[in-house]
């Protein structure tokens, strides 16, 4: 196989999330250091230990579906959709002067549509069994998300969905990466979404002290690498990357933001929802993902953090980053966005993966908000309060979900 067809480059992104319903409108809230959390405002948060969340807001499905379709689907495939549009028309793509056979569909969650479960069993419980949806299998299932981007687009080529928990939006980048490579497509719609938004998840983290009580002052709420974490803050939003062959965009003439130049997944093996305390698994996911793409530790300029604002979260990946960089590691930039957003879940690695594109094109990184007293435990070289300019050369991004699955990818400037 040519060496065009082995290298694997992104040519379009989408995003809707808490900051805005675009990518320009994402990349202009992020440089500004705006907050997407707030009340929460999708249902009545009395009585919960936590009342505050990053929520997308005046998102509209009929820009993007039929209203019969949107009808159809729940929030978290509707996002999918958008972004896999939103992608598609960034990168240039006409879908109708391609092989729809050779274009896929990777797009993962980590909750999928539990308000359909939820809805639904309420409906059963209270009504009987003839007011369930004869939809609530197809709404429900994790892949839909996934089959619904290639029904509405006609897109033929491998569908796959992923849940990996916080993982799952860069396990599709590299899964997208190994089917490229592999020649199983030419183009492939990576990325992940999540609309979970609901009383019963926000219950479940809150009794496990896993979000910030911060009810008060919910945009200084999410605070990663800060002595005063005291959880995350939930989210929804979704994220796509349209991924090619160097082959198949050279081509078309496409404009490249970055090179997808490796990728690993790895686990912790360790706990349900803990982290590895060491970061042992996240440093061997960094470490294989640079053997993956050729780099060595010390080419690394740029880290999009995971960084989810828990006490133990945020130490094990600064542990994980030293481990697996060295003495480099204080030469890298390290930025976390979900000081912003909030955490996205399942699409929150998409939106990383986004992230690292960007600052590889327009030499900026966008700042970590709220870090007023810096953990010296976690000692790493953050870009706090305002975006550093940088010559992003070679830029990773992390994510580690429940379970401890763990996946990293390596983007690096395209040169030719």
């Amino acid at each position: 196989m040519r060496d065009e067809e082995m290298r694997v480059v992104v040519t379009g992104l989408g995003a809707i999330t808490p900051l805005g319903l675009s990518v320009a409108e994402l990349w202009e809230a992020l440089l500004a250091g705006r907050s997407g959390v707030g009340p929460i405002t999708a249902f009545d948060p009395t009585g919960l230990p936590t009342r505050i969340a990053a929520e997308v807001r005046g998102f509209q499905p009929l820009r993007y579906l039929d209203a019969k379709t949107a009808g159809r689907l729940e929030r978290v495939a509707q996002f999918a959709v958008a972004v896999g549009r939103q992608a598609l028309n960034d990168a240039g793509i006409v879908l109708d002067q391609e092989d729809r056979e050779r274009v896929g569909v990777i797009m993962n969650t980590g909750v999928g549509a539990v308000n359909a479960v939820h809805d639904e069993t309420l409906a059963l419980r209270d009504s009987g069994p003839r007011r369930v949806s004869p939809l609530f299998v197809p709404m429900m299932m994790p892949n839909i998300v996934a089959c619904q981007v290639s029904i509405t687009l006609d897109l033929r080529g491998p569908v796959m969905t992923a849940t990996a928990a916080c993982a799952s939006g860069l396990q599709a980048i590299v899964d997208g990466l190994r089917l490229l490579r592999q020649g199983e497509a030419d183009l492939i719609v990576a990325g992940g979404t999540e609309a979970a938004m609901m009383p019963l998840s926000l219950a479940a983290l809150s009794n496990m002290h896993a979000l910030s009580r911060r009810n008060d002052e919910p945009e200084r709420a999410s605070r990663p690498f800060d002595r005063g974490r005291d959880g995350f803050v939930f989210g929804e939003g979704a994220g796509a990357l349209i991924l090619e062959t160097l082959a198949h965009a050279r081509a078309r003439g496409a404009a490249i933001y970055a090179e997808v130049l490796g990728g690993a997944l790895t686990a912790d093996a360790h706990h349900i929802a803990a982290p590895q305390p060491s970061g042992d698994g996240a440093s061997r996911a960094i470490a294989h993902t640079l053997t993956d793409a050729g780099r060595s530790p010390e080419e690394v300029d740029f880290v999009c953090a995971h960084a989810t604002s828990t006490p133990a979260g945020d130490l094990a990946e600064a542990r994980a980053l030293h481990k697996a960089l060295g003495d480099h590691v204080r030469r890298v930039a390290v930025t976390a966005p979900k000081s912003m957003l909030g955490h996205l879940l399942g699409a929150a690695g998409a939106i990383g993966g986004l992230i690292a594109a960007k600052a590889i094109e327009t030499g900026l990184i966008p700042p970590t908000m709220n870090l007023e007293d810096p953990d010296p435990a976690c000692d790493l070289d953050i870009v706090a309060g305002a975006p550093r300019q940088a010559d992003v050369r070679l830029a990773l991004a992390n994510g580690f979900g429940f379970g401890g699955q763990n996946a990293v990818v390596a983007f690096g400037r395209f040169g030719g």
